[in-house]
């Protein structure tokens, strides 16, 4: 059973008319008629407003995979359309014409619907609580997404699956070899190969073996961004940190554009399950917590550009400017460091062929169906760690898990007790990879561990291997602008300002912050004091001004 059998009435609310009638002082232009059959918004259509149905009503559709458009439900009168797209201005997943009888529609544009969101607390709610439960129900119903063809378990389907995934994008994977459809689309337009992945957007556009960025383009994720464009606070990084400052600094009034090379969530937003946030007894994974946290950032207006890399930082002037791919520069009155830190690599020299073929730095059910039955093993003992143990053993036959130190010294007692339960997890203490075997059309085949004690070696057959020891801080594109400590981290505290950097304008939050507490509710809690302190560096420039 899917969320539209359990909670239509919220996916689909209707409003009353004193509802409707406090609606309308947030409508984006006058009610509009359509005839019957007119079509009111197309999949794929950018800045489509949300439309109230006041008479008549507007009949859904959408993507069956290859099969075409089909109906899906028709808004009667006193309910909208739209999905969480239409608080940013995003292409339409969904496609939208006027019923047998036509219809009249009030519009929202992305601008006036978080209006009405941030205006009307009671009405903003059932609204804002339909449009993510509608992405939920579109997730459920993958064919009515982007479709991808091509090997399953292949580097370039994995990765472009994991992006769409953690952006919270419906998708549906099809197999080029066994997939009637698949192959029959393949074989019509002439796809080698080479050229697979083959993916299909919403909108029916068709692209051969894309990049993240192309793909990101083709959905209208990564916001076009024009040269010299101005801010109050730009924020470099997208996970709990930067999220967080997004959050608190737009619902303040203060202008917000939010870049990351990724994705959402940073290393948090690839946790299968998160046990230790205050407020959530029962656990949320990352990627549910960067969803929930993404929402309430554009609610409140912050633009999130995702995945779209900051080259560097330019201290040369007055304010500070970032650059971003393509020579873009983008101008802020304040620039928040939140960029956190990289899955640190062993120093094997074949790591990279294996990369997304057999090693993977996190797990999620993507990596979780691959290897579903087999025999895994896991190198890392901190948190994160210890949460793909207990996400992947239920599903795997065996995993070994290779430590350094005992579990005691890294990792939380409530983990080591719950992979102490799991049967099928075997623990090697003292030990770390050294060897990698395979080649790149079969993948990993085997991993080679040695024992830091007596150097002994200990090889073992697998096609999977996990890696969790750590991370580096992504801080190479700050070109020594700010002081960092010898390990790369960001310093912080010189000046009146605890999180202000050595440069002015300049903060730093998170884990790549020196001296931060590595947990998502401390990143969370620096994410709403940067917001304050640059509240107060303001004021005080305001001060000097007028002196």
């Amino acid at each position: 059973m899917g969320i539209l059998d359990t909670r239509k009435d919220q996916i689909y609310p209707t409003l009353t008319a004193h509802q409707v009638e406090s609606a309308r002082r947030f409508a984006s232009g006058p009610e509009r008629n359509f005839a019957p059959g007119e079509i009111v918004f197309a999949i794929g259509a950018l800045d489509t407003p949300s439309w109230l149905v006041i008479d008549g009503e507007i009949e859904l559709s959408r993507r069956r995979g290859l099969r075409g458009e089909a109906s899906v439900t028709s808004y009667v009168v006193g309910q909208f359309s739209g999905e969480v797209n239409a608080l940013a201005g995003r292409p339409s997943i969904s496609g939208g014409r006027a019923g047998p009888e036509g219809c009249t529609a009030i519009p929202f544009d992305a601008a006036h619907l978080r209006a009405l969101m941030i205006g009307t607390a009671d009405l903003g709610e059932i609204v804002m609580r339909a449009l993510i439960l509608r992405r939920v129900e579109l997730i459920e119903d993958a064919e009515a997404g982007t479709i991808l063809v091509g090997a399953p378990a292949s580097p370039k389907v994995v990765r472009l699956q994991g992006f769409l995934t953690r952006a919270g994008y419906p998708n549906l994977v099809l197999d080029a070899m066994t997939d009637a459809q698949g192959k029959a689309l393949i074989e019509r337009i002439g796809v080698p190969p080479t050229e697979l992945p083959l993916v299909v957007c919403p909108d029916g556009t068709f692209l051969r073996d894309p990049t993240e960025m192309e793909l990101a383009t083709c959905l209208g994720i990564a916001p076009a961004m024009k040269d010299g464009a101005r801010f109050d606070v730009a924020i470099v990084g997208a996970g709990p940190a930067g999220l967080a400052a997004a959050v608190y600094a737009a619902s303040e009034g203060l202008s917000v554009v939010v870049f990351d090379g990724r994705n959402t969530g940073g290393q948090a937003g690839a946790s299968s399950r998160i046990e230790n946030y205050l407020g959530f007894p029962t656990g949320i994974s990352g990627r549910a917590l960067a969803g929930r946290a993404f929402n309430q950032a554009i609610k409140f207006g912050a633009e999130i550009g995702v995945p779209i890399h900051v080259d560097r930082l330019d201290c040369s002037g007055k304010e500070p400017i970032l650059e971003i791919a393509g020579g873009t520069r983008v101008i802020a009155k304040a620039v928040v460091i939140a960029s956190g830190a990289s899955y640190r690599r062993p120093e094997i020299p074949n790591l990279a062929e294996f990369e997304g073929n057999g090693v993977s730095y996190w797990a999620s059910p993507i990596e979780a169906r691959l290897c579903a039955g087999e025999e895994v093993a896991l190198v890392g003992g901190g948190n994160s760690a210890g949460q793909a143990i207990v996400f992947l053993a239920p599903q795997v036959r065996r995993l070994h898990l290779f430590v350094r130190r005992p579990l005691e010294q890294t990792m939380s007692s409530y983990l080591i007790e719950r992979i102490a339960a799991l049967p099928n997890v075997e623990l090697h203490v003292g030990s770390e990879v050294v060897g990698l075997e395979g080649d790149a059309a079969s993948g990993l085949s085997a991993a080679t561990f040695r024992n830091r004690i007596d150097g002994s070696t200990h090889r073992c057959n697998l096609h999977h291997l996990f890696l969790f020891i750590g991370a580096d801080p992504n801080t190479g594109w700050l070109h020594d602008c700010v002081d960092i400590d010898d390990k790369g981290f960001v310093i912080t505290g010189k000046g009146p300002l605890a999180l202000e950097t050595s440069l002015s304008r300049v903060f730093a939050i998170g884990d790549v912050r020196a001296s931060s507490t590595k947990r998502v509710a401390a990143a969370v809690g620096e994410g709403a004091a940067v917001v304050s302190q640059i509240h107060a560096m303001l004021a005080s420039e305001r001060v000097k001004e007028r002196q």
